[in-house]
């Protein structure tokens, strides 16, 4: 069984950790042959040649000025080409990167390679007739080749043995794979980066409180409810913005007069539907199965996509679109070159409880008495990107850039430190609490009230366990 495992360099020179994930579950494969392939500048080939020395048996590497710039439907473009040359059985890719967020390069490359595409899995067995699977959702399934398969960050990178040694690296130039240099890097990418400016937009008043006033805090948000965000308005409008299913829909009417709901279909007809249409712009939600049909209907429609919006404007004739960038430091504002230009918005998932305890690296040893707290209150539960990576929660429960979105009445930031990638999974939250023993913690700045604390201590309380309040 011949594998090709996509892998990227972080901005921190470590192989991101999705693809990290991709490459021990590829390791982990019996028989497995396995290929590591990289798009970047001379200076990645030592990164590769480390990572060689876990057990891959090749490692190509594309390295071309044509290839600097590129946007995720340039560089899908780029990898398929070389993908082609390695006649692979499966293709590897994490499910997203954390420097870019937008998951659009695995199923791209299921629409330019003719591959069927498996999103979100979690673990990989082998089958007789290829490999078993189990995914994000709990659903799994068999997979025959040739298929690519996106993978979360579910296992960790193994390290290497002191006797291993590193591979040769195949270096291969646009030439050398018969690209097309004007869809290739910048030339390529319809996607364009207008601005960027620092994201302070999500920060809010705190009003600090002692620790017993916590269950007060939570009725106040309670009767408050959950935060009716409604974006802003553009002045001039786009004639017609379609919307692939109906989530998207209020981030359309502020862009478009005319407002039409698809429903989604195969990448296909999807496709066929849309360029029929000829729509001013194709808006879609940010759950699982639109995030893996819209990049590859972008594919099969040569059209730029920005993922993860969190507010569009329009002068009437352009799309003009803002998304977080860099862990969610930063806001880009991106436009597209070609028509129709398209984009996923971030929209929450469907809260089934009004309280949702958030537990950060700095509650760890105080989970039990969290658990019990939430079980009390009847809250749920989310974690930071680090509880889950430390294995402390399980990785369905990670909420922020890279994990989920929630909008509960009430989000209670325990030993969380404020990490803006996490903020992005909570700004919709109606009020925030934040409980951290450090006065001057960056989660203060995004809270309705904070307080300076032990989680733990605070959980203990017999009067906040026995406080009597109806918060069904």
């Amino acid at each position: 069984m011949k594998i090709v495992v996509c892998v990227k360099q972080s901005a921190d020179g470590e192989i991101n950790p999705f693809d990290a994930s991709a490459y021990e579950t590829a390791l982990g494969i019996d028989g497995a042959e396995i290929t590591l392939l990289s798009m970047g500048p001379e200076k990645t080939a030592p990164f590769l040649e480390g990572l060689t020395r876990l057990g891959a048996q090749n490692a190509v590497l594309l390295c071309d000025r044509a290839f600097a710039g590129a946007d995720t439907l340039a560089t899908s473009y780029a990898l398929s080409l070389a993908i082609k040359r390695l006649c692979p059985d499966f293709v590897f890719c994490g499910r997203q990167s954390v420097d870019g967020d937008t998951g659009q390069v695995g199923p791209s490359l299921a629409v330019r390679l003719g591959f069927s595409l498996v999103t979100n899995v979690m673990s990989l067995k082998n089958t007789e007739n290829g490999l078993s699977y189990t995914d994000r959702s709990g659903n799994g399934g068999n997979i025959s080749a040739p298929a690519v398969i996106t993978l979360e960050k579910s296992r960790k990178l193994r390290l290497p043995s002191i006797r291993s040694k590193i591979k040769p690296i195949e270096i291969l130039s646009a030439n050398a794979i018969n690209a097309d240099i004007s869809l290739c890097g910048l030339k390529g990418s319809p996607t364009r980066v207008l601005k960027i400016f620092e994201n302070d937009s999500d920060r809010r008043s705190c009003t600090f409180i002692s620790p017993d006033k916590l269950m007060w805090a939570i009725d106040e948000g309670l009767k408050k409810g959950r935060q009716k965000i409604k974006p802003n308005e553009s002045a001039s409008k786009l004639k017609n913005v379609w919307c692939v299913g109906n989530s998207p829909t209020e981030f359309a009417k502020t862009v478009g007069e005319n407002i039409t709901v698809i429903d989604p279909d195969t990448p296909k007809k999807t496709a066929e539907k849309i360029g029929s249409g000829h729509p001013d712009a194709v808006l879609w939600g940010s759950d699982i199965k639109s995030k893996a049909l819209a990049p590859q209907v972008a594919a099969l429609l040569n059209t730029g996509l920005c993922a993860d919006c969190t507010a569009l404007e329009t002068d009437g004739e352009t799309l003009y679109m803002y998304r977080p960038a860099c862990s969610g430091n930063i806001i880009a504002k991106i436009k597209c070159e070609t028509k129709p230009p398209m984009a996923t918005v971030r929209t929450a998932e469907e809260e089934q409880k009004k309280i949702i305890i958030g537990i950060g690296y700095g509650a760890r040893e105080h989970i039990a008495e969290l658990l019990a707290f939430a079980e009390k209150i009847n809250a749920g539960i989310g974690a930071t990107r680090k509880m889950v990576d430390s294995d402390y929660l399980p990785y369905e429960l990670q909420v922020g850039l890279t994990g989920k979105t929630v909008n509960p009445d009430v989000y209670i930031a325990s030993g969380i430190s404020g990490a803006v990638h996490h903020i992005a999974g909570i700004k919709q939250s109606g009020t925030v609490i934040a409980i951290n023993s450090d006065k001057d913690a960056p989660i203060f700045k995004y809270a309705d009230f904070g307080i300076t604390a032990d989680a733990g201590d605070i959980c203990k309380n017999n009067m906040m366990a026995h406080c009597k309040m109806n918060l069904q």
